[in-house]
């Protein structure tokens, strides 16, 4: 095994150099001048900005439009939903004004069934004390 005998000033050469070469390069193949560049960011920015603002008005509205549609179609569900309700309400207020009206009739013909052995046992009373008068 062969061991690293060079020190730390090696290797700081060897990272100059490739720092040197870097900016050789970048300077190189820059495209254009710090003025121009910060122009062309400043305008792309700007655009961004005006694509943005529009993109939000444009998902704004789509917005308010699909509120607007459920707003409508909840509202017409309510409705419906009440309609449905008052037409139950009106079902079983009629079905409970059937029910008690068949329990006054069986109320009734109880009573009369029950009052009929009693006016037969009186009036076998009645015959009776004619009889015996």
């Amino acid at each position: 095994m062969a061991k690293n005998q060079g020190g730390g000033g090696e290797n700081l050469i060897y990272f100059l150099i490739g720092v040197g070469i870097g900016a050789i390069t970048a300077l190189i193949f820059a495209p254009k001048a710090g003025s121009e560049l910060r122009s062309e960011l400043a305008d792309t920015t700007r655009k961004g900005l005006e694509y943005a603002r529009d993109t939000g008005q444009e998902i704004g509205e789509r917005a308010s439009a699909y509120y607007r549609t459920g707003v409508e179609r909840v509202s017409d569900l309510t409705d419906r939903g009440k309609d449905l309700i008052n037409r139950q309400k009106v079902q079983f207020a009629a079905a409970i004004e059937t029910d008690k009206q068949g329990y006054r009739e069986a109320k009734q013909s109880d009573q009369g069934k029950v009052s009929d052995p009693v006016m037969e046992t009186i009036a076998n009373a009645d015959q009776k004390e004619s009889a015996n008068s």
